[in-house]
C-alpha cells in the first residue's frame, strides 16, 4: 500500500517562504517514477482545489495563482516531491495535499482531484497578515 507523507507546513508572516515535503512510502523507486505527482490545498470552507503538477519526466503545472511564487519538484531517488512556495499570501492559507497518479502518461500533469490515486493526510499551512 502506497503511503504519501506531507512534512514542512507552519507558521509563517506573509512574504515568508515555506518548503513542503511529501514522502512516498510502499511503492519502489521504479514504480515511484512513473507517478505523476501534485500538491492540493483546501481552505476553510473552500473545496480542494489544485496547486502545481509535475509529470513523470518533470513538466510542470501551476494554478495562475501560484505561477512565479511556487516551484514543484521532484527527487526519484529519494521518492520525494516538494513544494517550495516563496512570497506567500494571507490566501495561500490551508491544508495542503500531496497526491499521486500511478497510471501518468509521460508527459501530462493532471490537474483534476480524480485523476490522483493516492493522498497524504495534509500539512497546515497559515500565512498571517
Amino acid at each position: 500500500q502506497v503511503q504519501l507523507v506531507e512534512s514542512g507546513g507552519g507558521l509563517v508572516q506573509a512574504g515568508g517562504s515555506l518548503r513542503l515535503s511529501c514522502a512516498a512510502s510502499g511503492a519502489s523507486i521504479g514504480a515511484f517514477t512513473r507517478y505523476a505527482m501534485a500538491w492540493f490545498r483546501q481552505a476553510p470552507g473552500k473545496d480542494r482545489e489544485f496547486v502545481a503538477a509535475i509529470s513523470r519526466n518533470s513538466n510542470t503545472l501551476y494554478e495562475d495563482s501560484v505561477k512565479g511564487r511556487f516551484t514543484i519538484s521532484r527527487d526519484n531517488n529519494k521518492k520525494m516531491v516538494y513544494l517550495q512556495m516563496n512570497s506567500l499570501k494571507f490566501e495561500d492559507t490551508a491544508i495542503y495535499y500531496c497526491a499521486a497518479d500511478r497510471n501518468a502518461i509521460l508527459h501530462t500533469t493532471p490537474r483534476g482531484s480524480q485523476s490522483y490515486d493516492y493522498w497524504g493526510q495534509g500539512t497546515q499551512v497559515t500565512v498571517s497578515s
